[in-house]
Order: structure tokens, then sequence, then C-alpha cells
């Protein structure tokens, strides 16, 4: 399975094995069985999350536009990876990918994630306009600015992920062909490269860190504004309303950022061990969105009521009378 090169002593590897995560080989149908789990609880809470947004004459503010895009982002992203971590599970055969498909891979979850963080940025612009200019705001943030808004973070997303992919399966593999890692990801297949990767490792932290950074910033500067804003809001009951609205993006936001910055701004260290932060926001994160968004909000909460009563009272509807 390898494809003799130019050179006799080199061969361009067609393959790739994933070693998967730590623990998991000593009990797989246990973790097989928790991965399905999860997953399962990913798909139908993203999915109920982007049926009840997109059907809910209620939810048609800008905030719950941007939720439907990142319960889709969220679906997807789990998509990329768990369905190969857990065929990994059941088969060795399940841990081999192609050179194409980890490319492939590779692509779809810098997409995904890196249009995830522009969505995180443009969400916390929309809470600042939405309490720091609330008579600007429906000027502001209309309908023809949200699905701009959308659109660009899915455009600079797909460039950005073209890049690094790019500059990633340039480079020549010649072998050894085992990842140390759940899936492909740039630091652990860099480690793998038959060439000196320091450009790439540079452009990593460089493009990585500039944009999560500048996103990071921007939220954070979006947030002393709101903070500002809700403070001189004089009734209590007004200063929790405005808080409830922008908490739940806050807890989303913290849990989508730490993991990462312990995995690319440490490229060298990337290996099976790594693998514990990477699960948290590629595998738990997806996982834990739903329930954070309509436990903290009353107005999905009532929609998810409503959406759920449709359906018990339309399902008996169809049968046959006793």
């Amino acid at each position: 399975m390898a494809v003799e090169t130019e050179d006799p002593n080199q061969t361009v590897v067609s393959h790739f094995f994933l070693k998967g995560l730590m623990y998991t080989a000593e009990h797989p149908s246990l973790f097989f069985l928790l991965f399905l789990l999860i997953y399962s609880i990913t798909l139908t809470g993203n999915l109920l999350i982007l049926i009840t947004v997109g059907s809910d004459p209620h939810l048609r503010s800008p905030m719950y536009h941007f939720l439907g895009h990142l319960s889709f982002l969220d679906a997807c992203l789990s998509a990329v990876t768990v369905p190969k971590v857990m065929a990994g599970l059941l088969t060795a055969d399940g841990k081999v990918i192609s050179f194409e498909g980890c490319a492939v891979q590779l692509y779809c979850f810098h997409f995904l994630a890196s249009t995830e963080c522009f969505l995180y940025t443009v969400m916390a612009y929309d809470r600042y306009l939405a309490i720091c200019q609330p008579l600007h705001y429906p000027v502001a943030m209309n309908r023809r600015m949200c699905e701009g808004l959308a659109g660009l973070t899915w455009t600079i997303g797909a460039v950005h992920s073209a890049i690094h992919t790019s500059l990633t399966f340039r480079l020549l593999y010649c072998g050894p062909h085992h990842i140390a890692y759940f899936f492909c990801d740039i630091p652990p297949v860099l480690k793998l490269a038959c060439e000196d990767t320091t450009i790439n490792e540079l452009v990593m932290l460089a493009n990585i860190g500039i944009v999560a950074a500048g996103c990071l910033i921007l939220i954070v500067v979006s947030y002393v504004f709101i903070v500002a804003a809700v403070l001189r809001i004089r009734t209590a009951q007004g200063r929790r309303r405005a808080f409830s609205t922008c908490s739940s993006h806050l807890t989303m936001v913290l849990l989508y950022y730490v993991p990462p910055v312990c995995i690319y701004l440490q490229p060298r260290s990337a290996g099976a061990g790594a693998g514990a932060p990477a699960v948290f926001y590629t595998i738990i994160t997806p996982m834990l969105n739903p329930f954070i968004y309509t436990l903290r909000n009353k107005e999905v909460k009532r929609a998810l009521q409503r959406l759920l009563g449709r359906g018990s009272r339309e399902s008996p509807a169809g049968s046959p009378p006793p």
C-alpha cells in the first residue's frame, strides 16, 4: 500500500493508520457504545434545535438565525470525527484511512471548526448591537445583513481550511504511516512528513493564532461594552434578562476556545495524549451546545415544547381509532 517515487529509497504512503484514543483499546465495546450514545445525542439535539429555529415563527430574531447555523455546524463537526472513531473501535481496518480521505477529513474539520470560530464572533457582535444599541439594532441587523454575515463566515472558513490543507498535503509522506491521534489533524499529520515542517508550523501558529486571537479579542471587546451597558440598566429584572441572553453564548465560547489552545500552541506535542482536549471540543462540546441553549433560554424551551406538543397531538390523528 505504498507508491514508489523517483527516489528508489523512498515510497509515498497511500494510507494512514489512526491509533485512536488512549485507553479505549482495553474496552472497545464499552467505548463504542459510549461514543454511539454521544453521537446520537449530538445529532438529535442539534437537529431538533435546527428544526425548531426553522419552523417556529417566534424564533425569527438574528440570534436564533445564527443559532441554527451553529447547530448545523456542530452536527457536521461531530460527523467528521466520531464515526471514524467508532469504526476503529470495531475493527483494525476501521482505523485505516486513505491519503485522500485523510486530506478530506482534515479539510472538513478545519472548515467547520474555523467557521464556528467566526460565527461565535458574529454572535457576540449581534449581542453587542442588541444590548448596547437597541434602537439601531433592527436596521443594523436586518435579514439581509444576517444572511450576509452567516455566508461570510462559511466563505472565510472554507478559504482558511483550504490554505492549511494544501500546505499540509503538499509535503512528502514516505512513512511511517501511523498517526498518533484519533483523526487527521495538522499537528499529528505533520509529524509524519519526510520534509522539514518548520514553515508549516510557523504558518499554522501564525494563521490559526491570529484568527483565533483576533476573534477572541473581538468577543471580549464586545462583552466589555455589553457588561457596561447592562450595569447601567436600573432594574434588576432587566439586568438578569440581558445577562441571560449572553450567558449561553459565553459558556459555549469558553468550551470552544480553551481546548484548542492546548493543542495548536504546542504542535510538536501532538500525540495520543493530546487527544483528550480535542475530544472535548470535537465530540463533547457539540453535544452540550443544544442543552446549554435550551436550559438557559426560555424562548427556545417554549418553542421546543410547542414543537413536541404539536407532534404529540398530530400523531394520534393518523392512527386508527381504538
